[in-house]
């Protein structure tokens, strides 16, 4: 993806469209984020039909969608929207309590650009926009980054440092394992979130490194973020990934913008207080 097509995000006033079929829903998520982003005009819309209006009337920044509609579901509003006008590239996020099995079972398609988990509540759905809209750095923040290739490890660190984070890079799982292990039981695990590609040369892969984090440190997903790193676009080898406890996949070739967003959300996420879930 080129930099001209990522204009859309660079708006200062953002126009956010929000697709449920609940009146009270749109409402709840329209006044969260007119709260948490000031300058966001909100298009609210009840249906498919309605966004399409919408859409033939203007162009938008950013869409939230349930995952079911009156007129059909989130993936149909995504494809509805990528069929508009100068709206190919727009951010198209599925708002769903049940949007993680949906994720495992890689139901989505292309078409959704990321998925939000009502779980999370009212906060991080705003946390959770503002980084596609106005994404926002977290001097200091800790990435520890375990790549064996040097030429994508160069390129994944430029892109994450442009963005005001420190990489800790590890060629392989051992060296990363030695590193966390000095901060076993410690305040500070010795990184705020970990990002790792699945395939390495050494003895240990991502998969491994995702089991020690999970199982063997005992790691949370708020604790210790985790986001797998993969080209494999086997959606069982995807969703086993997730079930092991991955808190996000970036799908490879690694495109910047969603891979600073994701890993910015998840940074915040693991700082905020557990949240009351958004109303179903």
């Amino acid at each position: 993806m080129q930099s001209q097509d990522l204009r859309h995000l660079d708006n200062a006033a953002p126009r956010i469209m929000v697709v449920d079929g609940s009146k009270l829903v749109r409402k709840l998520i329209g006044d969260v984020l007119a709260r948490e982003l000031a300058d966001a005009v909100i298009v609210p819309c009840g249906s498919i039909a309605e966004a399409r209006e919408a859409l033939a009337n203007g162009a938008v920044d950013l869409v939230t969608t349930s995952l079911v509609l009156p007129d059909g579901d989130g993936i149909g509003l995504a494809r509805a929207v990528r069929e508009a006008a100068a709206q190919a590239y727009v951010p198209v996020i599925v708002v769903s309590g049940d949007a993680q099995s949906h994720l495992e079972s890689r139901r989505f398609t292309e078409d959704v650009t990321d998925y939000f988990d009502k779980s999370l509540g009212h906060t991080a759905l705003a946390a959770f926009i503002r980084g596609y809209v106005q994404p926002q750095p977290i001097p200091g923040a800790r990435v520890l980054y375990v790549e064996d290739s040097k030429v994508v490890a160069l390129a994944t660190k430029r892109m994450l440092e442009r963005h005001g984070l420190q990489v800790l890079h590890f060629i392989g799982v051992e060296e990363a394992l030695e590193h966390l292990e000095a901060h076993r039981g410690q305040e500070d695990a010795g990184t705020d979130m970990v990002l790792t590609d699945v395939y390495l040369k050494g003895e240990l892969d991502g998969n491994d490194l995702l089991a020690k984090l999970r199982e063997d440190f005992g790691y949370g997903k708020r604790r210790l973020p985790v986001l797998v790193m993969t080209g494999d676009a086997n959606a069982d080898n995807q969703s086993a990934l997730l079930r092991a406890g991955a808190n996000d996949l970036v799908l490879k070739p690694i495109e910047e913008r969603l891979l600073v967003t994701k890993t910015l959300f998840q940074l915040r996420l693991s700082r905020m207080p557990e949240q009351r879930a958004l109303d179903a």
